[in-house]
């Protein structure tokens, strides 16, 4: 990870939106953390106007680049030679001039550059996008990970060496995200690779994640090929799901929790779940496919339970055996700690509480919460499946706070399971903040 905190990163973590209840107690909080922590980016030198697009990064700050991280930041730049417009391709060199990547620039983000490549034979066209889609492809047709469902990620990324650039696939739909100046610079290209390369039906734009603020770039969506379909679904593991492309969160599902969600399924039988910041019913569903004796789902959204409801009759689920609510988490989980119920498996997937680490400490306050008060509802012996997809959290934070809420709970929990992302979600060794889902199966003692 970065030591400089406040910088904001552009690798996709789940939105806030449709996490109404938490973002009312942290509006206040952001507002004055903006006030003390300015974020504009600092200006570099200015070189030779007339050379060649080029970063000159200070003495010894060229060492993360080698090293393969795709991120310069704007305080390792000395000075820029040329004019480059944001998203215009720029060669990264050091204190000495050598050639160390090439680079996206924008001068409106903390993060200066994003690399796209560290062969100075290989610059950035038409060819270099179609190679690198290309070859996210086919990683994930060797090895296998359509498998089991007609949903995916089929770009991640800096992970799969296209940074800014995330596109999901929900059956013969795509849905192409684009977070960084260097990817909206080759819109229409990489709009006509997946094109090429995937054949969709329709390609649709969701760019309105907010990461773009952060890098200067107005929020867009809406069809960029051929036309949206009236009813958009997806299956994984034998269950469907309906899933709003143009309205949903994030890029309408969350592809991310897909093995996650099987594994719940596996340790539902008998028991009674909740499953918190439920969004369409993903676990819940899962849950009830295992064998689950009920199942209570809470989401802040309204529109979003009334399409858990479709899913669950898509699938010919039990429906009496759900009730749904349609409440604040916290306030609904005090409510249900006040009725003295209990549950033996319980589920807590928030939005991310924390885009960058200058929100941690709010952030954390606010994980400690809801998992102090799952362990109260849980009867001995239940399990808590507790997850963050915060960028601004890390796994060895993560634990230690759900120590403390155990801790506070007076409770002994052991650690189960460890889970991530799906394995559509590479994560790239020289790029560990690839890395943003993290979650925890822990069992109370009886």
């Amino acid at each position: 990870m970065s030591k400089e905190k406040n910088r904001s990163p552009s690798t996709p973590h789940r939105p806030s939106q449709g996490g109404r209840d938490f973002r009312k107690r942290m509006q206040h909080g952001q507002q004055q953390t903006a006030t003390r922590t300015p974020q504009a980016p600092s200006e570099p030198r200015p070189g030779n106007p007339s050379a060649q697009p080029a970063l000159f990064l200070k003495a010894g700050r060229e060492k993360s680049l080698l090293r393969r991280h795709p991120w310069v930041f704007s305080g390792a730049v000395e000075c820029l030679d040329g004019a480059p417009a944001p998203g215009d391709t720029v060669a990264v060199r050091d204190a000495e001039g050598s050639f160390l990547a090439w680079a996206a620039y924008n001068p409106n983000s903390q993060i200066t550059a994003r690399a796209w490549s560290w062969d100075e034979r290989e610059t950035p066209d038409s060819d270099f996008f179609r190679r690198r889609i290309g070859a996210a492809l086919e990683m994930r047709r060797a090895l296998s990970l359509g498998q089991n469902s007609d949903g995916m990620r089929l770009v991640h990324g800096e992970s799969d060496g296209l940074p800014g650039l995330i596109v999901d696939r929900y059956g013969d739909v795509l849905v192409m995200q684009l977070g960084s100046a260097g990817a909206e610079r080759w819109r229409d290209t990489l709009a006509d690779t997946l094109q090429e390369l995937c054949a969709p039906a329709c390609i649709y734009e969701r760019s309105d994640s907010d990461g773009r603020e952060r890098e200067g770039l107005p929020k867009r969506c809406g069809v960029l090929r051929g036309a949206l379909p009236e009813n958009v679904a997806v299956t994984e593991h034998g269950l469907r799901f309906a899933v709003d492309v143009a309205g949903g969160q994030k890029t309408g599902f969350y592809l991310d929790q897909r093995d996650n969600r099987a594994f719940t399924g596996t340790l539902a039988a008998d028991r009674e779940v909740l499953n918190c910041f439920c969004y369409t019913g993903g676990f819940s569903l899962y849950a009830l496919r295992g064998g689950a004796k009920s199942v209570l789902s809470i989401d802040a959204s309204e529109a979003a339970l009334e399409l858990a409801r479709r899913n669950v009759a898509l699938n010919g689920g039990d429906g009496k055996k759900c009730e749904w609510w349609c409440a604040d988490v916290f306030e609904g989980l005090r409510k249900l700690r006040d009725q003295n119920r209990k549950f033996d498996l319980i589920v807590l997937d928030p939005p991310k509480f924390a885009p960058t680490a200058a929100f941690a400490e709010k952030a954390s306050r606010a994980y400690k919460d809801i998992n102090l008060l799952g362990f109260k509802l849980l009867r001995p012996g239940g399990l808590l499946f507790t997850y963050s997809c915060s960028g601004g959290i890390n796994d060895e934070l993560f634990q230690k706070i759900i120590a403390g809420a155990a801790l506070d709970a007076g409770v002994d929990a052991q650690i189960v399971k460890k889970l991530h992302a799906a394995a559509d979600h590479p994560v790239l060794l020289s790029f560990p903040e690839g890395a943003y889902l993290k979650g925890l199966v822990l069992r109370v003692a009886g």
